[in-house]
């Protein structure tokens, strides 16, 4: 497996688990971590203000 194909999975199981736990899609989910950074706390609360706004 290459180091990208590796760093695209793990970018996905990130969205997934952020999409799980704030219910947002994980299209969402994904453009949330490219906006506000993938491991920071900032994007947690953005999904779930993203949710509550839509």
């Amino acid at each position: 497996m290459t180091a990208k194909k590796q760093k695209t999975e793990s970018k996905d199981k990130k969205a997934l688990r952020l999409a799980e736990t704030t219910d947002v899609s994980p299209k969402q989910a994904r453009e949330l971590m490219q906006k506000h950074g993938k491991d920071n706390p900032k994007v947690e609360k953005e999904a779930r203000n993203f949710k509550a706004e839509g």
